[in-house]
């Protein structure tokens, strides 16, 4: 499916592991040409998705992760720990010869963090703004986690964070890995998987803000996605 103004090709891969995701996500950068993208997808497993140079073993606990059957995955962008299942994920990539894009890694973050804004306030019927700044964290391990710490250009709802970002640029243009949180991780299930005397599951639960309430069906998950996937495809192609 093609939607025209900026001919975004418009990609929806099925779910899949995570690490097959991800690199096709690094394989669509490396083959960038002239077309912006827009790359929706799923997970096939429960699943966790990292930075670049975050160290999982660092900030998990690796044997709660086993247990709990929690697939990780390398991102080819940088950020945080995301957990997954519980969001609307989805890529944007942009050309750098494309009027799209900027050198300037922020007004990349903006733009595309602009056309979420949009879909979402249209979604919730709510007004939402982008944070100007990066605020606290509660502790050290939780600037690792990226729905613990809202960052510059976040989108925010009353104080609390709707939507999570990371992004790589190369010669070829960039490539932004989004997240959108629809439901949140059960607390209990937080503190299984992650390590013990760290404020991460709190900051989670005090700066997250789902856009489901409760406990949403698997039919309320998948009708939000559609109609975020649609909004998020008709703001983007409008451009700056």
């Amino acid at each position: 499916m093609q939607i025209n103004n900026f001919n975004f090709e418009i990609l929806t891969t099925k779910a899949l592991y995570a690490e097959a995701t991800m690199r096709f996500d690094e394989q669509l950068l490396a083959g960038l040409q002239d077309q912006p993208i827009i790359h929706f997808y799923d997970w096939e497993l429960d699943s966790a998705t990292y930075g670049y140079f975050v160290k999982p073993e660092e900030y998990l606990n690796m044997q709660g992760v086993q247990r709990s059957h929690l697939h990780l995955s390398k991102r080819p962008t940088g950020g945080g720990i995301i957990f997954h299942n519980w969001d609307m994920p989805f890529s944007v990539l942009i050309p750098s010869l494309s009027p799209l894009f900027s050198i300037n890694t922020l007004e990349n973050y903006a733009f595309v963090n602009q056309a979420v804004l949009r879909a979402v306030t249209h979604f919730l019927g709510a007004s939402l703004h982008l944070t100007p700044l990066d605020l606290p964290a509660s502790d050290s391990s939780s600037t690792r986690f990226c729905m613990a710490r809202p960052t510059k250009y976040d989108l925010m709802l009353g104080g609390r964070k709707v939507a999570g970002a990371a992004q790589r640029q190369t010669k070829k243009g960039f490539l932004h890995q989004g997240t959108i949180a629809l439901s949140i991780p059960d607390y209990h299930y937080l503190e299984k998987v992650l390590l013990p005397g760290t404020a991460v599951a709190f900051s989670m639960q005090q700066y997250t803000q789902p856009l489901l309430k409760g406990n949403p069906t698997q039919k309320e998950m998948v009708d939000a996605k559609k109609e975020l996937r649609y909004l998020l495809c008709q703001f983007l192609q409008e451009g700056k």
